[in-house]
């Protein structure tokens, strides 16, 4: 063998040494390496059998990826206690494919692939198919799309009638329609968020329906005129508030497409949607709702309704409600009395988010059907070690009753996912480094949800990583916002080892601050580093090369072919690689044990050619933005489970942490970068970084609306008063949207705030409608105090018919973990604003005009 090599094998391979021999995974047995003939003497071939001792190692090779199965694994047809190794194969779907489509033609295809390349006793399990969970939610969605509008349409059959449900109906069903074509044609794909802007939206399509079949009703009830002659006239009365209260709705959501960041393209099909849908809507309001309308009720006789009946009642009711602030005499402390109240209901809503009643967070948890487990062992940690780790994991995983299976991988990366993306874990690499991704059943299969899972899970699985001194992460999916980790602290300085030694610092305050989990840093574990130098004078003298211990080193350590085997029936020759026993690679007393053979054919150990130094390997070095940079993470678990109030008190302790370096306190920083670099400083970012940048642009969003919502009304009323007044109830949602998440637990999130927004556009429609039908009283002669409460009283119906059916649409989604807040502050702004709406409007419209009435008059 060794006049066969272009190095001197036989210098590696001293008498009962064992060579390791690596071949193709087409030789089954060690027959088939005995038999093969690897020389001919004296005209005979030469088996290998006849010059080695052939052994038989573990017929287990060496594996980097387990599959198991858990308590659950009967969910998905699977025997429990399975426990083999596998190969992973992940599929991602082109641009501008339907997942569920390419999900269903790979899984197709591999069934054929059965008998052929995939031979028998190889099993495969779907483990992770996003094509059908995204079937199952847009299923989901559409179910509801049709549920809402039918319960829309039975909202106004019992309100106006079967046939005013009808007209409603079908134009829901065409405005619906076209907005999906339009949606189409902007370039958005049918899933789960542009469902959700269709859900949305049809609590406000309805809208400018409602308002022109609702008065066309009133006008047929007080009789007197033809149908055709009522049309008209009642859609003209309506028109002028209803296009402009169309558009303040639009005006409040299309600011809200350019929020920068990543958040901005994920939620931009809910305002463009939402607007277009408007923009739709009203244009079938005044041409297919009227001739429906002539349609439908032309043959109706209203005659036996009596004028009063309902309008009547309705103006006893609020003349009850409103004298008392009509009064001349004590309508003006009755007012302020009123006023005063609602102040002080706003600000205790606010105070709300300060005693945590309602918290703050940017995006909610999903209920998701999988969690993954990230390791961390030190670096230096042979992959044995990190594999017997996270098989000791798994075996608790094993009981866990939402379990049905899982895989693990050891020194290497699982198929990128979410979180994969969004944290790179994708990069991770290294005998150090392991993942488990869990995969749990149905979500209506089991009571718990993905997240109380998660929590449940993380001790007792930590507990089994501190024998081990591991880090090991629970991360969900997704873990909210794309962040590297729920909090992050940046810390920077000039000299990097300062840096690490105030990072370790502040990681002992992670630690000991509540509920903050997952802790971790940048920082490298000390590995140990073994520098062999080669004796140059001793190894000159005893002829041996620096060349040749070099080449036997690396031959011991990384294997080298010594020599290729052929045999007829093969394509390509068997090499046989010589290198040491992996057992003895972890020794340096093996490789110093090697023999070289020098000049004078004598074998020379390298222990009498070589020193050995012990050190440290160096470290890596993160960078940001050019800034040398060490990071600690975390994460917050807890009753609170936001990261915000863990980040804010963290930073309150390191603000009284005596830590002082060049004279000088560690300053921190929570938008940008540290100016002056070169003293050590803390950066947030994390889930506050995506939090501030979200809400500060949705904040800009919300003011670029409101401006242009003033803009609109100052067009058409021709004053610069009146929008305010317009304008007052929008504070008034905060006594909903608030008290609502604060009464259903839930947390205040970014889609809370998309929420919040949508509703000033409401708000502002419903003052529009009365605010102009006040002036209209007033013009044809009526007293100001009547007019406020005919107002009120002829507005009533539509603004609650039109309130109800955005909180019937906001209903459907209220159970979606990430959408529900968007809901909640729906449904609760509107119960509370819309009621005092219909007072607070009429009284404020009240105090301006009463001074103005001949301005008013004139502007007619």
């Amino acid at each position: 063998l060794a006049s066969n090599t272009a190095y001197d094998a036989s210098a590696l391979v001293d008498e009962n040494e064992e060579i390791q021999v690596t071949a193709g995974t087409f030789l089954s047995n060690t027959q088939e390496i005995a038999d093969l003939i690897v020389g001919v003497f004296d005209g005979k071939p030469v088996y290998l059998s006849d010059v080695a001792d052939i052994k038989k190692g573990s017929d287990t090779p060496e594996t980097y990826v387990t599959f198991g199965t858990g308590a659950a694994a009967e969910h998905k047809h699977l025997e429990t206690g399975i426990r083999s190794p596998a190969v992973t194969i992940a599929i991602a779907k082109q641009p501008n494919t339907n997942a569920v489509a390419v999900a269903n033609n790979v899984i197709n295809r591999f069934e054929q692939l059965r008998g052929t390349f995939v031979p028998e006793g190889v099993e495969v399990t779907v483990t992770r198919n996003y094509g059908a969970t995204a079937k199952a939610k847009s299923d989901k969605l559409i179910h509801k799309l049709i549920i809402e509008t039918i319960a829309v349409s039975l909202l106004i059959w019992l309100a106006l009638g079967w046939r005013e449900a009808i007209i409603v109906g079908a134009a829901v069903v065409i405005t619906l329609a076209i907005t999906l074509f339009a949606s189409w044609a902007y370039g958005f794909t049918l899933n789960r968020v542009s469902l959700f802007a269709l859900i949305f939206s049809i609590g406000i399509l309805v809208d400018d329906a409602i308002v022109v079949v609702e008065n066309i009703h009133r006008h047929m009830q007080q009789g007197g005129k033809k149908l055709t002659e009522i049309i008209p006239l009642a859609v003209d009365e309506v028109g002028g508030p209803t296009i402009l209260a169309t558009f303040t709705v639009i005006a409040a959501l299309l600011p809200m497409a350019f929020v920068s960041g990543l958040m901005g393209p994920y939620m931009s099909p809910i305002p463009i949607n939402a607007s277009m849908g408007m923009l739709i809507s009203l244009a079938v309001a005044y041409v297919v709702t009227p001739w429906m309308t002539n349609k439908m009720l032309s043959k109706v006789n209203f005659s036996h309704h009596s004028e009063d009946s309902g309008d009547n009642k309705l103006k006893v009711f609020f003349s009850k409600i409103m004298s008392p602030f009509l009064n001349e005499e004590r309508g003006k402390r009755n007012r302020n009395l009123l006023f005063s109240s609602i102040l002080v209901l706003i600000l205790l809503a606010v105070s709300l988010t300060g005693i945590k009643l309602v918290v703050l967070k940017m995006l909610p948890f999903d209920n998701k059907g999988e969690i993954q487990v990230v390791l961390d062992m030190p670096e230096g940690t042979t992959l044995e070690q990190t594999s017997r780790v996270l098989n000791e994991l798994s075996e608790h995983l094993e009981t866990v009753p939402e379990v049905t299976d899982f895989q693990i991988y050891a020194g290497t990366a699982a198929p990128i996912n979410f979180n994969g993306l969004v944290r790179q874990y994708y990069l991770r690499k290294g005998s150090n480094v392991g993942d488990i991704l869990i995969n749990l059943t149905d979500k209506h299969a089991r009571e718990r949800k993905s997240h109380d899972i998660a929590l449940s899970i993380r001790e007792p699985l930590q507990l089994i990583g501190k024998k081990y001194n591991a880090n090991v992460k629970i991360v969900e999916v997704p873990p909210g916002p794309p962040v590297q980790a729920p909090i992050v602290a940046e810390i920077y300085g000039l000299d990097y080892d300062g840096q690490i030694d105030v990072a370790k610092k502040h990681k002992t305050v992670f630690t000991e601050t509540q509920d903050i989990v997952d802790i971790d840093d940048s920082i490298e574990a000390p590995q140990k580093r073994l520098v062999i130098k080669v004796d140059r004078q001793k190894a000159a003298l005893l002829g041996v090369s620096q060349s040749s211990i070099t080449s036997a080193i690396n031959t011991a350590l990384q294997g080298e072919d010594a020599v290729y085997l052929h045999e007829r029936g093969l394509k390509y020759a068997v090499p046989i690689r010589v290198e040491l026993p992996t057992a003895d690679k972890d020794s340096v007393q093996s490789i110093l044990n090697i023999k070289i053979r020098s000049r004078s054919n004598k074998l020379i150990s390298l222990s009498e050619l070589v020193n050995v130094k012990h050190s440290t390997r160096e470290h890596s070095i993160y960078h940001k933005d050019l800034l040398p940079v060490v990071y600690v993470t975390g994460d917050m678990a807890g009753k609170t489970d936001s990261p915000l109030y863990g980040m804010f008190e963290i930073s309150e302790k390191i603000k009284n942490l005596p830590l002082s370096v060049y004279g000088r306190t560690i300053e921190q920083f929570f938008v940008s970068q540290p100016d002056d670099p070169y003293f050590y400083s803390l950066k947030w970012d994390g889930e506050w970084q995506i939090t501030y940048e979200t809400f500060r642009d949705m904040g800009i969003a919300y003011g670029v609306g409101m401006i242009m919502i003033f803009l609109l009304i100052v067009a058409q009323f021709k004053s610069y008063a009146v929008p305010l007044v317009i304008m007052a109830p929008i504070p008034l949602t905060i006594i909903g949207v608030m008290p609502g998440h604060a009464l259903l637990g839930a947390q205040f999130t970014a889609t809370s705030m998309i929420g919040m927004i949508a509703l000033a556009g409401i708000i502002v429609r419903n003052s529009i409608l009365l605010v102009d039908f006040i002036n209209e009283q007033i013009r044809s002669g009526i007293e100001l105090k009547d007019a406020v409460v005919n107002a009120s009283a002829a507005r009533a119906k539509p603004i609650i018919l039109t309130g109800i059916a955005a909180m019937v649409g906001a209903f459907f989604i209220i159970d979606d973990p990430i959408f529900g807040g968007l809901a909640i502050s729906l449904i609760f702004g509107i119960l509370v604003s819309t009621l005092l709406t219909l007072i607070l409007i009429p009284l404020l419209y009240f105090i301006y005009a009463r001074n103005r009435l001949d301005t008013i008059i004139a502007k007619a």
